[in-house]
């Protein structure tokens, strides 16, 4: 689950950590009056969606050439440029071309920001432990300096058992160049920056940037948390936190119905039991030359319902062209799950190729359910034959 940038430097705060103040606004009246109340000669305003880039980003059809983060020496130009970011979407690598509407605005005081630093934290499945990392090099090109020079970032892997521990909170300030007095504050943001991805189960916790003001303070101008979904049933506080609006509404409906979904940009819609198996379905989608529309699995124990519910979801996708079905029966049965499939495209409707691919217990019954059902249902005798047949079928 992911959450607004205030609601990160909320979190924050709350360990300790300082950010500069900012006040949140829905209209452009709002966002000259919080730039007022500020108090500051320069206030920066900033879109508030979940997509990174903002930065570089611009609004579909508004005919400006600012992002959804705008620097203002004046307060006057407060409600003309939040008027742009709450009529027109926000367009930036990680929303694609439709872009992104805009509903809340962050108006923050401007630091007079003389270096720039990038440290986050994530799982590093590799070694099996979190891993926080930091670059001197932060800022808005931070995916540029990873993508080119990965030696330029520094590592730490941290004991979820402890933490950070003050010798690797002082290494890292003393590699990323922080003075002595500056390297305590910085060595206090990390610890506390570790702390919040341990307590709250996070997938990912970053501050970008780490700011050394001229007049050496050192603050956090922007942050972003994603919270594993899988631990969210630890901290019930954090579902207040999650904006609907901002999310994929296939995944939310997918997720009410029991359902792991994700969406992607191919042709091809995916039904399948099992996350590996999913994913070797995706691949060898791709293998033959086609394109996965999404990930989905459906788990060991779907039940008609949820059959039902998953070819709803695929099907109101315009730019799934045939759908896979591939099952492998163990604590589902194959008969069960072709009956179910059978119900399901009574129910739905299928305006697209089904090909369907079973294996594994109660094989033989669940082909002859879905040979008897007279729907136009094409069968596969292996995951090879079900690729090369829905590929075939999504072109064609």
């Amino acid at each position: 689950m992911n959450v607004h940038e205030y609601q990160a430097k909320a979190l924050f705060r709350s360990y300790g950590v300082p950010v500069p103040d900012g006040q949140l606004a829905t209209t452009p009246a709002e966002a000259e009056q919080a730039a007022r109340a500020l108090g500051s000669a320069v206030v920066v305003v900033k879109a508030q969606v979940h997509a990174g880039g903002r930065g570089k980003g611009r609004f579909k059809g508004s005919g400006k050439d600012f992002g959804g983060v705008k620097y203002l020496t004046r307060r006057e130009d407060v409600a003309a440029v939040a008027d742009v970011m709450l009529r027109y979407p926000l367009v930036t690598k990680q929303t694609g071309e439709d872009g992104q509407k805009v509903s809340t605005l962050l108006v923050q005081e401007a630091a007079d920001i003389a270096r720039e630093i990038y440290v986050g934290m994530v799982l590093d499945r590799g070694v099996g432990m979190p891993v926080l990392m930091a670059s001197a090099e932060g800022g808005v090109d931070i995916e540029e300096v990873a993508a080119k020079s990965p030696e330029k970032f520094l590592k730490a892997v941290v004991d979820p058992r402890v933490g950070l521990e003050p010798y690797q909170a002082r290494r890292l300030a003393f590699d990323l160049g922080f003075t002595p007095e500056q390297g305590q504050k910085a060595e206090a943001i990390m610890t506390a920056l570790t702390r919040v991805f341990l307590d709250k189960d996070c997938s990912l916790a970053e501050i970008n940037p780490l700011v050394v003001t001229r007049s050496g303070d050192v603050q956090v101008l922007d942050a972003k948390i994603t919270f594993d979904d899988n631990g969210l049933v630890r901290h019930p506080e954090l579902e207040q936190l999650r904006d609907e609006a901002e999310e994929d509404a296939s995944e939310l409906r997918a997720a009410q119905a029991g359902l792991s979904f994700i969406r992607l940009d191919g042709t091809i819609g995916c039904l399948v039991n099992g996350a590996g198996l999913a994913m070797s379905t995706m691949d060898i989608i791709k293998h033959y030359g086609g394109e996965p529309a999404n990930f989905l699995d459906v788990g060991g124990g779907a039940n008609k319902e949820q059959v039902t519910e998953a070819f709803r979801i695929l099907l109101a996708d315009k730019n799934v062209k045939a759908v896979l079905v591939n099952i492998f029966g163990g604590i589902m049965k194959c008969d069960t799950i072709a009956a179910a499939i059978v119900a399901a495209f009574n129910e739905v409707g299928f305006h697209v190729p089904l090909v369907v691919r079973l294996e594994g217990t109660n094989v033989a019954e669940g082909r002859k359910i879905l040979a008897a059902s007279g729907r136009n249902i094409t069968a596969a005798t292996d995951l090879t034959d079900a690729a090369k047949k829905v590929v075939a079928a999504a072109k064609g």
